[in-house]
């Protein structure tokens, strides 16, 4: 049985992707939950979020086999053997982190390579695509974690589309703006097409002892990050990017006929609205902790302790909303 990969993707950046895993990670963590982050992001932002510079500095210029997620996949970019167990960083007891990599990046060509030969039924193209799946479940095993969560790039390239035959669950962030939803319109049908070219590949695999992931990517739902908030409602401007959202989710990405009277506050592909925190974010990045862990020695005082609670019920609820939506309500 695997360990279930629950994905934050939108190839529109600048959405809190990197954000919202860093902190829904935490908050799994605080409920108990053994999880593993991986960071599948060649720019590395997750494991910049997690590690101080001087410790990613030590791993990026390790001797270690499997110090990197690229590390622990190298030697299929190089054509000489399989994958190796990956180095996990402790971030605390419940949380561990893959580490990234910039030189995954130069991954992407292999990738891109392997995936029409699936097709010809060669063993060593369904290596190099189930390869983050496998490194992610070992890595799970050895944490003995009860879910892992992925950071991707904001692109529709190989590598994500490897991380992305190797997730269960999709979950989309947005931004109430056109080019968010422009992004929303054209992950949607990727998604589909990635999922159906998997499904007809994994058919012919000729090496029954390579476990494969299913390719499930199932749309868990979509979370908006609000930009500012005014009487509990997002500011007037951005209302009618807000509206489309839920239409738009559902025409895309679920291929489901939609009305247009669905309204994104009681739409249950809503999983949060998000607020940005924008004056406790810099205090939990000098920190280097959550914007729920802050505390008044971090410089949270007064109405900013009003908000580091408000950040903690919001990511609470998301958390405990992604547990269930995932089948995972119990330890």
């Amino acid at each position: 049985m695997s360990i279930p990969v629950i994905a934050f993707f939108n190839n529109k950046g600048g959405v809190g992707k990197t954000s919202l895993v860093y902190h829904v990670a935490w908050m799994l963590a605080d409920l108990g939950w053994r999880v593993v982050a991986t960071d599948l992001d060649p720019q590395s932002n997750l494991s910049a979020a997690f590690l101080d510079d001087d410790r990613l500095d030590e791993i990026w210029t390790s001797t270690k086999d499997a110090a990197t997620i690229y590390r622990a996949v190298r030697s299929l970019d190089r054509g000489i053997g399989d994958i190796v167990p990956p180095n996990l960083e402790i971030i605390e007891d419940n949380l561990a982190l893959i580490p990234g990599d910039m030189a995954l990046s130069g991954f992407e060509d292999e990738l891109s390579d392997v995936w029409p030969k699936c097709l010809d039924r060669q063993e060593r193209a369904f290596r190099i695509m189930s390869a983050f799946w496998r490194v992610m479940q070992i890595g799970a095993v050895k944490h003995q974690a009860k879910v892992i969560l992925i950071d991707l790039g904001p692109n529709l390239g190989a590598i994500n589309r490897a991380a992305l035959i190797a997730s269960d669950h999709v979950i989309v962030p947005l931004a109430p703006d056109l080019f968010s939803l422009q992004g929303l319109h054209n992950l949607g049908p990727r998604l589909s097409d990635w999922r159906k070219g998997w499904k007809e590949r994994i058919k012919k695999n000729p090496a029954p002892d390579v476990d494969l992931p299913d390719g499930k990517m199932d749309p868990m739902g979509y979370i908006v990050m609000q930009p500012s908030i005014r009487f509990d409602r997002p500011v007037k401007s951005y209302e009618k990017w807000i509206a489309r959202i839920p239409g738009m989710y559902r025409n895309d990405v679920l291929r489901q006929n939609n009305d247009g009277t669905v309204d994104v506050t009681s739409d249950p592909y809503c999983l949060s609205l998000i607020k940005h925190y924008r004056s406790l974010m810099p205090m939990a990045q000098e920190a280097r902790k959550p914007v729920f862990h802050l505390r008044p020695a971090d410089g949270a005082m007064g109405s900013h302790m009003n908000a580091v609670q408000e950040a903690h019920k919001d990511f609470e609820q998301l958390t405990r909303k992604i547990l269930t939506l995932a089948r995972l309500e119990k330890l």
